[in-house]
């Protein structure tokens, strides 16, 4: 090679490392186009891909008919009294809401806590400061998971759109 040996070895002050940026242009050109023209070939064979059906197969509803009675389908639950999608939906909702509020909450208070250790070791004199801010904003962050955990029950036990 032309900066010398490639063997892994820590760069000394003699060979600086502007010969690995002098050869990264050649060969990420080198392998830019090996991939283009892999490409070309791989699309030149009329094979390489499966065709896809000329018509859909019998029995078979198009996409746009299913997109439609997928989006249709909440709104349906809405007009019928007796109808199981709401509390269905609302389970999920309250998955959902416990679910978020714990992980914002939990990453919330690792961020914090991370904070006060860092500023705990750089100034130890104010340790006692920042423990009770700590420990002060970890309990905001807590109430907001409880009440992530008091939607998901209204929603499970005493769901305003069930009659």
């Amino acid at each position: 090679s032309i900066c010398g040996p490639s063997f892994a070895r820590p760069a000394s002050p003699a060979r600086p490392k502007t010969c690995r940026r002098t050869m990264a242009l050649p060969r990420s050109l080198v392998l830019t186009s090996a991939v283009l023209f892999a490409g070309a070939a791989l699309l030149a064979c009329g094979s390489a891909f499966v065709a896809p059906p000329s018509s859909p197969a019998p029995g078979v509803a198009p996409a746009a008919v299913l997109g439609a009675a997928a989006l249709a389908t909440p709104t349906a639950a809405i007009a019928d009294e007796g109808s199981v999608w709401v509390p269905a939906l609302s389970a999920v909702g309250a998955g959902f809401a416990i679910g978020l509020a714990a992980i914002g909450s939990g990453v919330g208070q690792g961020i914090a806590s991370g904070r006060c250790i860092d500023g705990i070791s750089r100034q130890p004199e104010v340790a006692d400061d920042l423990r009770g801010v700590l420990l002060l904003s970890l309990a905001f962050m807590e109430s907001l998971t409880i009440y992530g955990l008091v939607i998901a029950l209204v929603l499970l036990f005493a769901n305003p759109l069930i009659k």
